[in-house]
């Protein structure tokens, strides 16, 4: 299992790793401190476009997400079977686990349906690069009209 995705078992598990990702060499303990001044989430994913305007329709009419007047969405932690957590995972700079894409990053969607969203994506001739099955779930990776990389993640139903 790669990286990240043993985390998300390893959490769902109640085992928590270094780092949201299973490391070969220890990070260090976690903080002990329990009071107010941590970081509680992820509040938002900000990045630049050549063209916002055309990417953020693209986002709304090839993914479905409700943009928002002043550009961007608004994503739910409280969806009907939405992962109770998010994964936070540096990688390597010399990592091609985002390839094609030359971008620094790559977005994961959680999808409640992989077959219904690949099946859309088809009709909109969205090219799938992949498509994998593994023990926490289901994925499969496209590319944005940025060249930023894509993964849908639906997951393993408990």
């Amino acid at each position: 299992m790669r990286g990240w995705r043993a985390a998300w078992v390893a959490m769902a598990s109640g085992v928590v790793l270094a780092g949201g990702r299973a490391m070969a060499e220890p990070v260090g303990p976690a903080p002990t401190d329990s009071g107010p001044g941590r970081v509680t989430g992820v509040g938002g994913i900000f990045f630049k476009s050549k063209d916002p305007k055309a990417l953020a329709a693209w986002y709304r009419d090839v993914l479905g997400l409700t943009i928002e007047p002043w550009g961007g969405a608004m994503l739910k932690y409280d969806a009907p079977g939405h992962p109770a957590v998010l994964a936070w995972n540096p990688f390597k700079s010399s990592t091609d686990y985002m390839a094609p894409s030359e971008r620094e990053f790559m977005i994961d969607f959680a999808v409640d349906d992989l077959d219904a969203v690949v099946a859309k994506l088809n009709a909109k001739r969205v090219v799938i690069l992949k498509r994998e099955d593994e023990a926490n779930g289901r994925f499969a990776w496209i590319l944005d009209p940025d060249g930023t990389k894509i993964e849908l993640w639906e997951p393993k139903k408990s």
